[in-house]
């Protein structure tokens, strides 16, 4: 009588690591609206004091100094934006299209740098894809962000770049650091068993 081979188990595929989005865009959102650059915190940023990073930004597209000023004493980011945006083209600076996102990168960098609590919190976000999320459909939102999945996302490209930067900056844990301590030996005899000592820190 012949045996049935048995039949060899399956085992189950081993999940792949899925890395989340995080999206955001309303500046009062908890706790990822802190990513927009209307979230109210102000920043120091060549020699002025601006109320908000998006103030910080949208300053630099003026030609004149009194106009960057008027951008800066907008009352809400939103309307320095629009300030910005409706200027005449003999007020803007003439290589802003090519400056406008070392600017950004310049102005995240002092945001983050000057403020340790959302230094801290982009860097809680681990490898997620960060996503600025509009949700009017222009160009201006498709640059900086997504609007229904589409979009370059240069906000979120630059978060993300600043979080690396930031993660090879930080020391090595001071707990992978601690190794177990183990005593000499004892010279008590033959039988003496050294002994493993966790270090507790």
């Amino acid at each position: 009588m012949t045996k049935t081979p048995q039949t060899a188990r399956k085992r189950p595929a081993a999940k792949s690591a899925v890395i989340q989005d995080i999206r955001f865009y309303r500046a009062n959102e908890k706790p990822y609206g802190a990513f927009s650059n209307l979230f109210k915190r102000p920043i120091e940023f060549e020699g002025e004091v601006y109320p908000t990073s998006e103030h910080a930004y949208q300053a630099g597209k003026a030609v004149k100094p009194a106009v960057r000023q008027w951008i800066l004493s907008a009352p809400t980011p939103a309307l320095a934006a629009m300030a910005a945006h409706g200027l005449y083209v003999w007020d803007v600076v003439p290589d802003w299209a090519q400056i406008k996102f070392d600017r950004m990168r310049a102005v995240l960098r002092a945001k983050f740098d000057q403020h340790t609590d959302l230094r801290e919190l982009l860097l809680s976000t681990g490898e997620a894809r960060l996503v600025e999320a509009g949700t009017v459909n222009n160009a201006v939102n498709r640059l900086w962000g997504e609007v229904d999945g589409k979009g370059e996302n240069m906000l979120g490209v630059m978060l993300m770049e600043l979080r690396m930067e930031y993660a090879k900056q930080r020391p090595p844990s001071v707990f992978a650091a601690k190794k177990t301590a183990v005593p000499k030996k004892a010279s008590a005899g033959p039988k003496a068993v050294s002994k493993r000592v966790n270090v507790i820190v």
